[in-house]
């Protein structure tokens, strides 16, 4: 797995996706939280939170994710490089989980530098300190267990096509169905909806993001992240 890690890793600061995404990532968030006068503006709250952080992130996630991922299979099986990877001594476990941690690891390291956003609303909080801890580590966890998710949504839509842009097309689709399909159909439904919200990854992201870590939504997690790298395990068998 390590081998994998570490070449997939590499070969996204060997080009520029590693650099446009974590640019393109921070770039949206400065301007929307610290720029523009607008609802997400966190100077502009009145109080000391970075609910409009966690808001907004998910939606980046959902396009940011994808990009990052479209390649990692597709340009295998277009490149007929795949072939020589699976006669190395590797197991399709191994080959996945490393494509799935290095992708992974490139939206830790971007999300990192967003530690600064809390020190400074911590800072500007009156009295100084003003921050509710437990709900923003929530939510920090809340964004790992997602980036996961998409992650590997985004690992099995690249096994599906050789052509890049497509398995990014319905890496989003699927994606944007997971995190806010469910809500939209169930709020059509009234009252009767709220079993179907429950399958929904943005409500379990909200309940993370409380600060109260619930095993229903670990497992919940856990289980669609494991169920995408199952199947992509299985597509990587069938070629």
């Amino acid at each position: 797995m390590f081998p994998i890690l570490k070449k997939e890793f590499s070969s996204f600061f060997s080009s520029p996706i590693a650099y446009l995404v974590i640019g393109v990532f921070l770039l949206v968030n400065g301007l929307y939280l610290w720029v523009f006068k607008d609802n997400l503006n966190i100077l502009n709250a009145g109080f000391s939170d970075l609910n409009s952080f966690f808001y907004l992130t998910p939606w980046l996630f959902l396009f940011l994710i994808p990009a990052i991922t479209m390649k990692s299979f597709a340009d295998e099986f277009n490149s007929g490089t795949i072939e020589i990877l699976k006669t190395k001594p590797l197991t399709d476990w191994q080959i996945v989980l490393g494509k799935f941690f290095a992708s992974l690891l490139l939206v830790v390291i971007a999300l990192l530098p967003t530690l600064s956003y809390a020190y400074t609303v911590y800072q500007l909080g009156n009295p100084i300190g003003n921050i509710d801890i437990g709900s923003t580590i929530g939510s920090y966890l809340g964004l790992l267990f997602l980036a996961a998710t998409f992650t590997a949504v985004g690992l099995f839509t690249s096994t599906l096509s050789k052509n890049q842009i497509v398995a990014f097309i319905i890496g989003v689709f699927i994606t944007f169905i997971l995190f806010y399909g469910f809500d939209a159909v169930s709020n059509s439904l009234g009252n009767s909806g709220y079993t179907l919200q429950q399958f929904g990854i943005n409500e379990h992201f909200k309940s993370i993001s409380r600060g109260v870590i619930d095993t229903r939504d670990v497992i919940y997690f856990l289980s669609i992240t494991f169920f995408f790298l199952f199947i992509t395990k299985q597509q990587l068998k069938n070629e």
